[in-house]
């Protein structure tokens, strides 16, 4: 019951809700993610994928981003609600 698994923001579908763990991300493009609120127990929601996969919407925050998806597979988190 305890059960998490470990999955990419980029690999996550819709509806699904991620609890951010780890952000795999240096530099200006690291503290940018912070400030849109990607920071480690946040929890996104995955709102919209593009047909292709690219760009990918998240709910974070009460705000709706929308994040390349090179950028959102260096997110890591928990998939949230698994029973």
């Amino acid at each position: 019951m305890d059960a998490t698994k470990k999955i990419r923001l980029a690999d996550g579908k819709k509806g699904q809700l991620i609890k951010i763990t780890n952000i795999l991300v240096e530099g200006v493009m690291r503290r940018r993610l912070f400030d849109l609120g990607f920071v480690p127990g946040a929890i996104v929601e995955v709102v919209r994928k593009s047909p292709l996969g690219d760009p990918i919407a998240f709910q974070v925050c009460q705000t709706l981003i929308a994040l390349r998806k090179e950028e959102s597979q260096r997110i890591v988190g928990e998939l949230m609600g698994l029973e």
